[in-house]
């Protein structure tokens, strides 16, 4: 097995198979996935997905870990654009859901996986540590401008909020409920802002130039 081939050739190849096995995945699940069925996807032999990965289950790995890095990618656009810490956070949810629903379907897949598969289920909690670890930083940070509750307790506020958020997008896009994206973002916003104490989504010094004046 070949995990990291030197040629760009091959390259292409095994990232055609782990394009292609997330299709067969998402269409069929992973119980009745076929390594013949994913080769012929990617339009190799069967003989050669061997070369690349030693069974459906690395294959599946690697994929679910690709998917839940690129679930805490942010859109840095929207959140340089924002001018405040609700706006922040509301970049900060839109982005996490827009990413959700376009995996939505291999995200399914990998809930299921995780149930049974020891080490699907360690990425998803590398996943919820470094979102974990992110949201107790921010809570922190807006503790120190003056702008969130103090009283709060940074590590249990983010494991409740990003529980919240992770859970939320799972409904959201699993239960097929006829619900507004747009919506879903403000709503989790609001939700996020009551629970931290914050009234105004100026910065700090805004206030404060504000309050001067």
């Amino acid at each position: 097995m070949e995990s990291e081939p030197r040629s760009a050739k091959g390259r292409r190849t095994r990232a055609r198979l782990i394009d292609a096995g997330k299709r067969v995945f998402e269409r069929d699940g992973f119980l009745q996935a076929r390594i013949s069925d994913i080769a012929a996807e990617a339009e190799v032999s069967h003989g050669s997905f061997y070369h690349y990965f030693d069974s459906k289950e690395s294959l599946f790995r690697e994929i679910a870990a690709e998917v839940e890095v690129r679930l805490l990618s942010t859109d840095e656009t929207d959140e340089e654009r924002a001018t405040g810490p609700i706006d922040r956070i509301r970049a900060a949810n839109r982005s996490y859901l827009t990413a959700y629903r376009e995996e939505a379907a291999i995200m399914r897949v990998i809930e299921e996986v995780s149930r049974y598969d020891e080490d699907v289920r360690r990425v998803r909690t590398e996943r919820d540590d470094e979102l974990a670890a992110r949201l107790e930083a921010a809570i922190a940070r807006l503790q120190s401008e003056g702008l969130a509750d103090e009283r709060i307790d940074t590590r249990y506020a983010a494991q409740a909020l990003g529980g919240m958020v992770a859970r939320f997008a799972e409904t959201l896009f699993f239960a097929h409920r006829e619900l507004d994206l747009d919506t879903a973002v403000d709503q989790l916003t609001l939700l996020w802002a009551n629970s931290l104490g914050l009234k105004e989504n100026r910065p700090r010094k805004a206030r404060k130039a504000a309050g001067a004046a």
